[in-house]
């Protein structure tokens, strides 16, 4: 049996079709070595010399060549299984992010451990056989590592509020595995001097870590040995504001969070900006956009345990997204499946879509209830006809005034990042052929963005004057984009558009541009036109013709609701969101009820 201070070997994947032997011959050869905060455990092109096992720490793992962290590794995971175990070259490069413990295992170690066993390859090749199986299927592994020690630390010239503690220690209130730790009770229970930097001290926190699954290290008020001692164990950090504050001075960065920025990636920053009470929010950009490090930042209310709930399944990688796909007109139907899933008891930790469906998860983030989101369809889209006002084709063929005007009317949100619930729309950077992932600005900007259809609206232009059109373009059904923002399941909205099935007669001339003037001009000329799509239909059935497999690109935990719409209806008829709305209510009804 594996011994305290060692991950339990039978709980690794590689390692679970091993007999209790193999697995005492196999530890008895594992050696234990120290990796610095940002030391390169693993080189990509090196060879696969040796198996890494964590036991105290976290690594990210990094391509050359990108910025961006691919996958993060903690207490108990296994480092370059894969290439150790096939033979080959390390595929990427994995950072120490901060003073680690790991357990090694040298290729000559296992090489000899194998042949004294043989059935121990035949164990390792099964579990690499699931693993592969796996992928092949098309589910790619979520690898995150969930943070077990969290540094809580104060964001701005105010301290950590003791709300915001007492908060923390009610809602783990029995949890047996979970510590949080102050300056004074780490002195109290070390009994030593207060550098934090001897061997035995560094002993006593490594000894923490293996005793509890999370621990909370709330630093000092200003840069004591505690508190960089703190930020350095830490995996994961909270910086804590008040929202009310409004002087400039106050939500200037302080050395603490310097101190963040030169120890920490920013995946692993959170900023949480705490409120007396939930009323509408305002002023969020003045504390992040000083602070453009910070990927992540949370609205909560103190002594509110589900705003704790929600925080603590983002740390965690549980968070539950809510993606919608566009679709136009179509898109009524995602109000009856959001409705159905309230009902069902699901509550979303963040939300976003595409086109139509960035409108409708900004609606449901803002808290608006799907009875109004029908009622405020109608107004914009029958009552004054916001997508059917033909205009001079200068800059599109429809007139976007009205649009935008009931788009500022009822998605008033001054800036994205005041929601309470996260939230994003995703458009087309045609300046950069690229996705955009908008989570800041106006949100009634962020909406048209997403909606702006080629051709048929103007683009929409960032700050930095790069072009922006509907996101339908490349990832309709923007899973990808949650994915880039949290880990955990999310549940996906999607849309199944029927073909048209009509044929046309391709001998039949269409008629010419005086034949068209005089039509409009006489009706009853255009009886015999022949019967074809118009610019709109043509343009949007080529928006969505579908080009992902979403069912494909799900992970365990995610859930798939994909409303088949009817033959008949068409995604530039606004005029039957109702129909819609209960038809796609009484399908997701359905559908969650053969769950239970």
């Amino acid at each position: 049996m594996a011994m305290p201070s060692e991950p339990d070997l039978s709980q690794i994947e590689v390692f679970e079709e091993l007999s209790a032997a193999e697995r005492m011959q196999l530890e008895h050869r594992l050696s234990s070595m120290t990796v610095p905060r940002g030391t390169l455990l693993i080189r990509e092109g090196e060879e696969a010399d040796a198996l890494y096992i964590v036991v105290s720490g976290r690594f990210a793992v990094i391509r050359d060549g990108e910025a961006s962290i691919i996958a993060e590794i903690g207490v108990g995971q296994p480092i370059g299984e894969i290439a150790f175990f096939g033979g080959g070259r390390r595929t990427a490069n994995v950072r120490a992010q901060r003073d680690s413990i790991v357990l090694v295992l040298t290729r000559a170690d296992f090489a000899e451990l194998a042949g004294q066993l043989p059935s121990i390859w035949q164990s390792v090749a099964k579990a690499l056989a699931t693993r592969l199986a796996r992928t092949t299927i098309g589910r790619c592994v979520d690898r995150y590592a969930a943070p077990q020690t969290i540094a809580v630390c104060r964001a701005g010239a105010g301290p950590v509020s003791p709300q915001f503690i007492a908060g923390l220690r009610e809602y783990f209130a029995g949890a047996r595995d979970t510590l949080i730790l102050d300056h004074g009770r780490a002195v109290d229970a070390i009994k030593a001097d207060e550098t934090f930097a001897t061997s035995a001290e560094t002993g006593w926190f490594n000894d923490l870590e293996r005793r509890y699954r999370r621990i909370f290290y709330v630093c000092d008020h200003e840069l004591t040995a505690w508190s960089e001692k703190a930020l350095r164990q830490a995996d994961h950090v909270l910086l804590i504001g008040e929202a009310a504050v409004t002087e400039s001075a106050a939500r200037t960065p302080n050395a603490l969070e310097r101190v963040v920025t030169s120890l920490h990636d920013s995946c692993n920053v959170r900023l949480v900006l705490l409120h007396s009470k939930r009323d509408a929010v305002a002023g969020t950009p003045l504390w992040l956009d000083p602070r453009r490090w910070i990927d992540a930042h949370h609205h909560l209310v103190l002594g509110d345990k589900s705003d704790f709930g929600r925080l603590m399944r983002f740390i965690d990688g549980e968070a539950l997204g809510l993606v919608a796909c566009g679709g136009g007109a179509l898109t009524a139907a995602h109000i009856g499946m959001y409705q159905a899933l309230l009902e069902a008891g699901y509550t979303f930790d963040i939300m976003g879509g595409t086109s139509g469906g960035a409108a409708m998860t900004a609606a449901f983030a803002l808290g608006v209830s799907p009875a109004d989101i029908d009622q405020l369809t109608h107004d914009i889209f029958v009552k004054r006809k916001a997508m059917g006002r033909w205009t001079w084709p200068r800059y599109s063929l429809l007139d976007q005034e009205v649009f935008e005007a009931a788009l500022v009317e009822h998605f008033s949100c001054e800036d994205v990042r005041d929601l309470w619930t996260p939230y994003f729309a995703v458009a087309t950077n045609l300046s950069r052929n690229t996705v955009e992932i908008i989570r800041s600005g106006p949100l009634w900007a962020a909406v048209r963005a997403s909606s702006a259809i080629p051709a048929l609206l103007p683009p929409m232009y960032t700050p930095e004057g790069e072009m922006l059109v509907d996101g339908c373009l490349i990832e309709n059904v923007p899973l990808a984009a949650m994915r880039k923002i949290k880990t955990g399941p999310n549940v996906v909205l999607d849309l199944q558009v029927p073909n048209v099935g009509t044929r046309y007669n391709g001998d039949v001339a269409l008629p010419s541009r005086l034949g068209l003037i005089g039509g409009m001009l006489w009706p009853g000329l255009a009886k015999s036109w022949p019967k074809a799509p118009g610019p709109q239909a043509v343009l949007m059935r080529s928006l969505m013709r579908e080009t992902q497999d979403i069912a494909a690109d799900l992970l365990p935990g995610d859930r798939l609701l994909s409303f088949a719409v009817p033959t008949d209806a068409s995604l530039l008829d606004w005029s039957r969101h109702s129909e819609l709305r209960w038809a796609a209510y009484e399908f997701a009804r359905d559908a969650l009820a053969a769950e239970r």
